[in-house]
């Protein structure tokens, strides 16, 4: 099992990707994936979709979410995987997580319009398949469609960053939270892409500590956003914490995303892949 091509982190409409469930499963089959999970931003509206177009495609499905956790005054995300779908206190957990997205969007938009960019909120709106879900992905699609900006990563890099225009903090659920909904729905928790959060050494440390405390399973060793050497460095720190180890590209559109659907490479040697610990859960 742990040489199958497996994803286990993208995102479609139901979120802040541009494809539906269906068609994000035509991509994962027609690039070799072989398990799939579907991972949309604080929501799990699409999993029954996303399940059955896995099993039209010929797929494995695993059920997945990804939530977003406030730690240490950062963002980090934390992926669920296998877990009950119709679970009402992940349902009911992830409702109220994204209830504070809408107001920050207005806030995003006031930011943007002090710096001369009116009508951000209407232009993000367009992108929006799930309004209870607008993000800054959506305001950074509009600001390239404008002509601000000639892609999403000079967008975030000029702007809805800390520190530069359009920025608005946003508190969301807590690490211990976010892993008890995924446990209680019958998942496993895993901390997505690591490399990516702006913590010293010690907060790195002290965040692996509580998620493991917290009943925390793995951690997504290679992902779409990580270097070959941070591969190997979260292969060290998943042995160091007894984490299983995860894959998945963070797909969230065409020509958009650093990686494809499948297009990673493997786990690195003597790590637990955390589907073998999910067998029992494959659909």
């Amino acid at each position: 099992m742990s040489i199958l091509n497996v994803d286990l982190h993208c995102h479609s409409v139901v979120s802040d990707g541009t494809l539906t469930p269906e068609e994000l499963a035509a991509r994962a089959a027609a690039n070799g994936v072989e398990l799939w999970a579907l991972t949309d931003h604080d929501e799990i509206g699409g999993q029954h979709r996303a399940a059955a177009a896995a099993r039209a495609q010929g797929m494995k499905y695993l059920t997945g979410t990804e939530i977003s956790v406030t730690f240490a005054g950062e963002t980090v995300h934390i992926v669920g995987l296998g877990f009950d779908p119709d679970d009402e206190g992940m349902r009911r957990g992830l409702e109220q997580t994204r209830g504070g997205r809408g107001a920050r969007a207005l806030e995003i938009a006031a930011g943007l319009a002090a710096v001369g960019i009116p009508g951000a909120y209407e232009g993000a709106l367009k992108y929006v398949g799930n309004p209870a879900l607008i993000s800054r992905t959506h305001f950074a699609r509009y600001l390239v469609e404008a002509g601000t900006c000639k892609d999403t990563a000079e967008v975030f890099r000029r702007f809805l960053t800390e520190g530069k225009p359009g920025y608005v903090p946003h508190r969301w659920a807590t690490l211990k939270d976010a892993v008890r909904w995924i446990r209680e729905a019958g998942g496993l928790a895993v901390i997505a892409h690591p490399a990516r959060y702006k913590f010293t050494a010690n907060e790195e440390y002290a965040l692996f500590m509580e998620f493991k405390t917290h009943g925390g399973s793995a951690v997504e060793v290679v992902t779409g956003s990580h270097t070959a050497a941070e591969y190997v460095k979260y292969a060290d720190t998943a042995r160091e914490f007894g984490l299983a180890a995860s894959r998945g590209s963070d797909f969230h559109s065409p020509g958009e995303s650093h990686t494809d659907l499948g297009q990673l490479p493997y786990l690195p040697g003597e790590l637990t892949p955390v589907w073998e610990l999910l067998a029992d859960r494959i659909q």
